[in-house]
């Protein structure tokens, strides 16, 4: 983070060079700001305007600013505005929609206090832009120059109309999200549960001081709280005896005022610093260490200034019922009050985003891999209809050990385990990537002297350590390992490996086996299987245990009151688990097939499985030419190919699912390098597709074990040769359960053509008052899978699924799209929906009336940016239909959240469940739900392990008008057709199969040839700005309606 200047400052002390400085400091924190906060200026909120004329303001309003950046003037509000950029926080909850606002309203300019900060959401007799004249009207547009004929098409099949040259629109005026239709379902059997939400109580009177507070030379998040704390106990006075809380970073709150609104500090740190250390190996590799240790301190500068007076008025009016829709969440106060609840875990734990973790909650666990497991807990407060609530769980994840890094690569690379023995070997180019690959980002710490000191790895030396030189401060060249053994009287052993370089534009180098890894480093590498499994193992507690963590935590020594901050704030805290009412969802009526005929199945057991009893799927497909294709395995396994394609075969007979017994050509048998090799690969795939006449249906591979290959052949098969694959591992032809056979047909019924299970009361009898089986339905489902952390180049990876029949509504078809790296909001979304809307007036022979639209992977902070852009791509998909204006309803699905249900024991009725997950079909929209729009927790699911997490549904945009019981029902009866099993599924299948699909994109990506350059080249290489996303290969004919992804 950038410091900040204040105008003063700026005035007394602007330099040629300062000018230069603050001018990039300014650019830099507006950029990141814009892109990863939403600030009060990026609402949607603007007003009506002649094109010219705001053009030409906009020009003389940007010299302006420039020239007073120049000398170093800013008028109040331009610095109010600079410092509430600077304000650096994460947005805790969704921003609030759109305000209405009034017409004919004159500009008034807004006054620069603190006790109303410029980011306080207006009311409608406060207008926030000026308007051209008083005549204009007042409405919600975006800052359009120029309007080609293109766009003047879309708006106005958008409803927006051109009056006088002001630009109107009439859609999006009251673009809000949805708000509930109803006091909350009542459908369903009542039970007893236990939320993780404590409820918090605050004095809306509370002031609470928000100051900024600039700290040089710029520290680390540690070392700034270790300033803060020195800071107050010797400054107590002048801070008015109070214990502020901080962020870390810039923000300081305060419950009490300081004496003054401007305050100046000079903080010493004592600095450990060693100035010499013989580090002699002994016989069995340890070090004896004799140091000359000199105590230095490092002097601190800090400047402290008000930047606002908060309080809890406007929060209590967003609570309360009876407040008014457009009141927004006030979210710098929410902001504050996290930060108090925080600041006494953050002193005793290692924070993480919104997570803590200390080895005090079970200690750390060794997971391999130089990785370690360890406990911690997840806070966030929520606003809900009992009040505000602070969201507490469990929660589990990996860090890197704090090893030396000889011996962190030795466990991670499998080629440099010998290392230790072989000292003399010198790193390929292949093995350099890895070294990068695995060392990227990594902070480290020096053996040799002792420092408080911390470095971050920048890349390897070109050359070996034993061929290295470098500049002393006089001028004079030194080789490294000469310095090393004169000034520290160490001999470097690790000669042939190149050193650490932990800096670009003053190359600074460390030999590996000098370096140590930091602690409290989240690993971002990728977990193997064995690691996954490990953490995975942690972090499954069965409901009972993982309440009494929880509870543990809000009671323990570092949990969010375990201090007395809270107390100076005026907040209280419940210590107990919230109370509620939720409500078990009666299953619907399963239709499935009976030799052409029909039956039906109800789901009546606890879990809602349901089995096919001699029943068969409800349509089953014909595979008359089919193959199957080894790669590698031993004889013994090889054998078990006859046994296996005649039991599959009997399976798919059962379930009515024609599988020929003979294959089209005989079993083609490949080692399992031609993975390895994509061109090899593409040939033996062709040639059995030629073998077949170009008619194949199913191509069945067997593996001998998990291969990176995966990826090429998927690829191949979809997009050049044009057949769907099913593949499976060696290893389970062994065992040949009947369920493992019946999972491995119903997939390959689903990916040929088939499905497994409809409704037997379709969604018109369902839902009556709105559905009708004359007016079609399409549900569609979304999501955008982005590459791994340590990946900054590759493009995102978005698809679109939509059902194409009705009234079952049980296959989907895709579409997928590559977009800008990281890019959340769906690019190409309206041509993707106007395809799928393609797909199924060919299949139906006629439009939907309703669209139904599941979005995945939204955070709460981007439901109105989503909402705003993807509805009106939506809208422009259907706009190239003529006439043609279906009802939308737009909701979220959120499964990464910490919200958890427990059965309450104290309740004679869930007696049954008091050490089990709440049953399937568990639905809760009251107490914790959001005070005013239209969102549910459904648990559709029995969770086997662990505990279960329901799915948060949040409907941003309902022009269908649905109830809560109607939605929900509908949301819970979906669950139940999912192609690939006999249960439900813990999220609606749209949004399912959209993940599933996304994740073939990001398949097609990841060819094995370009994974090891590609991700090698990322490690090294600076942008300036985003890769234009490489295009996704174009999925092959043959495929393109099938379920192939599943």
């Amino acid at each position: 983070m950038e410091e900040t200047e204040d105008s003063n400052t700026t005035s007394r002390n602007f330099t040629p060079q300062n000018r230069r400085r603050f001018r990039e400091r300014n650019h830099h924190h507006h950029h990141n700001h814009n892109h990863q906060y939403h600030n009060n200026h990026n609402h949607p909120t603007t007003i009506s305007y002649n094109n010219n004329y705001h053009c030409n303001n906009l020009f003389r309003l940007h010299h302006f600013n420039t020239y007073n950046r120049l000398i170093g003037f800013f008028d109040q509000n331009f610095q109010q505005q600079q410092q509430q950029q600077q304000q650096s926080y994460q947005g805790l909850l969704p921003l609030p929609p759109l305000l209405p606002f009034h017409q004919n309203q004159k500009f008034r300019p807004n006054k620069t206090h603190f006790s109303k900060p410029s980011f306080k959401p207006h009311k409608p007799s406060s207008p926030i832009v000026p308007t051209c004249s008083d005549n204009d009207a007042v409405v919600s547009v975006s800052p359009i120059f120029q309007v080609d004929e293109t766009l003047g098409q879309q708006l106005s099949s958008l409803n927006i109309n051109k009056r006088n040259n002001v630009i109107v629109d009439t859609t999006t005026q009251a673009l809000v999200a949805a708000k509930r239709p109803d006091n909350g379902g009542v459908e369903g059997q009542v039970i007893s549960l236990l939320a993780n939400h404590f409820r918090v109580k605050f004095d809306p009177c509370q002031q609470i001081f928000h100051y900024n507070i600039e700290i040089s030379p710029y520290p680390s998040k540690e070392v700034a709280r270790v300033i803060k704390k020195k800071l107050v106990e010797e400054n107590s006075a002048l801070l008015s005896n109070a214990s502020p809380a901080f962020d870390g970073r810039k923000n300081l709150y305060s419950p009490v005022e300081f004496q003054s609104n401007r305050l100046e500090f000079f903080v010493n740190l004592p600095v450990t610093l060693s100035s010499k250390s013989c580090l002699e190996s002994n016989s069995d590799g340890s070090k004896n260490c004799k140091v000359g240790v000199d105590q230095k301190s490092k002097v601190f500068r800090i400047n402290i200034n008000l930047v606002s007076k908060l309080d809890g008025n406007e929060l209590k009016k967003y609570l309360s019922e009876e407040g008014e829709d457009w009141v927004a969440l006030p979210q710098e106060y929410v902001h504050a009050l996290d930060v108090v609840l925080r600041e006494c875990p953050n002193e005793k734990c290692i924070p993480l985003g919104r997570s803590m973790y200390s080895t005090s909650m079970g200690g750390g666990r060794d997971i391999g891999g130089g990785a370690v497991g360890l406990r911690g807990f997840f806070q966030s407060l929520r606003p809900t209809k009992q009040g505000l609530a602070l969201n507490l769980d469990f929660s589990v994840t990996a860090f890197h050990e704090s090893i030396g890094v000889i011996e962190f690569l030795q466990k991670r690379i499998k080629c440099l385990q010998d290392l230790s023995e072989r000292k003399e070997r010198i790193l390929t180019v292949k093995e350099r990537k890895e070294v990068e690959k695995e060392l990227k980002n990594l902070r480290v710490f020096v053996s040799h002297r002792d420092t408080v000191q911390r470095y971050r790895f920048h890349c390897l030396t070109e050359e070996v350590t034993g061929k290295l030189w470098f500049e002393d401060r006089d001028g004079s060249k030194l080789k490294l390992v000469d310095y090393f053994k004169n000034h520290y009287g160490y001999d470097i052993q690790y000669r042939n490996l190149p050193c650490i370089q932990i800096s670009r534009s003053k190359p600074c180098y460390l030999p590996m086996e000098l370096c140590m890894i930091c602690e409290g480093q989240k690993f971002l590498g990728k977990l193997s299987d064995d690691q996954t499994a490990r953490i995975m193992k942690m972090g499954c507690q069965k409901p009972r245990e993982r309440r009494a963590i929880i509870n543990g935590v809000i009671n323990g020594p570092v949990g969010p009151i375990s201090g007395n901050q809270g107390e100076e704030f005026k907040l209280q805290v419940s210590r107990e688990m919230t109370r509620l009412n939720g409500r078990i969802l009666r299953p619907p009526k399963l239709k499935l097939g009976d030799g052409g005929l029909v039956s039906d199945v109800f789901p009546s057991c606890i879990d809602r499985q349901w089995s096919f009893s001699g029943g068969h799927v409800v349509e089953g497909t014909r595979i008359e030419r089919w193959a199957l294709m080894s790669f590698g395995g031993s004889p013994d396994q090889k054998s078990n190919i006859p046994k296996f394609i005649s039991q599959l075969c009997l399976k798919c007979d059962q379930m009515g699912i024609f599988l020929n017994k003979s294959t089209t050509i005989a079993p083609q048998f490949e080692p399992i390098h031609v993975l390895n090799n994509v061109t090899l690969l593409e040939n033996r795939l062709s040639k059995i597709q030629r073998a077949a006449s170009n008619n194949l249906q199913l191509l069945v591979c067997l593996m001998e074990k998990k291969h990176k290959g995966y990826a090429d052949l998927k690829r191949i098969a979809e997009t050049r040769v044009g057949v769907v694959s099913q593949c499976c591992l060696y290893s389970n032809l062994g065992k040949l359960n009947a369920q493992f056979l019946a999972n491995m047909a119903l997939k390959i019924n689903a990916k040929v053509g088939g499905s497994t299970v409809a409704l037997f009361n379709s969604l018109h009898c369902q839902i009556p008052r709105l559905l009708k089986p004359s007016e079609p339905i399409i549900f569609m489902g979304a999501d955008v899978t982005h590459p791994h952390p340590l990946d900054d180049s590759s493009p995102s990876v978005v698809a679109v699924v939509g059902s194409i029949n009705w009234p079952s509504t049980n296959k989907y078809v895709s579409r997928m799209r590559s977009q800008t790296h990281r890019q959340e909001i769906i690019e190409d979304l309206g041509e993707m929906v106007n395809e799928i809307l393609a797909e199924f007036f060919q299949e139906v022979k006629s439009l939907p009336t309703r669209i139904i639209f599941f979005r995945d992977g939204v955070s709460e902070t981007q439901f109105y940016k989503v909402l705003k852009e993807e509805l009106l791509s939506i809208r422009a998909g259907c706009d190239r239909f003529p006439d043609y204006k279906p009802l939308i309803t737009f909701a979220v699905v959120q499964k990464r959240h910490h919200t958890r249900l427990f059965p309450d024991e104290s309740d004679p009725n869930c007696v049954q469940f008091c050490d089990e997950n709440v049953p399937p079909g568990t639905v809760v929209d009251t107490v914790i739900s959001h005070p005013r729009e239209f969102d549910f927790y459904l648990c559709s699911h029995l969770g086997v392990r662990g505990t279960s997490r329901p799915a948060h549904y949040h409907v941003l945009w309902d022009e269908s008008k649905f109830t809560s019981d109607e939605f929900q029902n509908l949301v819970y009866s979906l669950c139940f057709t999912f192609v690939r099993c006999t249960k439900p599924i813990s999220i609606v299948p749209p949004a399912y199969y959209a993940h599933l699909a996304a994740y073939r994109g990001r398949l097609y990506l990841e060819t094995s040839e370009s994974m090891g350059s590609s991700k090698g080249a990322a490690s090294t290489v600076s942008r300036v700005g985003p890769v234009k996303a490489t295009p996704l290969p174009k999925i092959s004919e043959n495929v393109k309606k099938l379920m192939f992804y599943c």
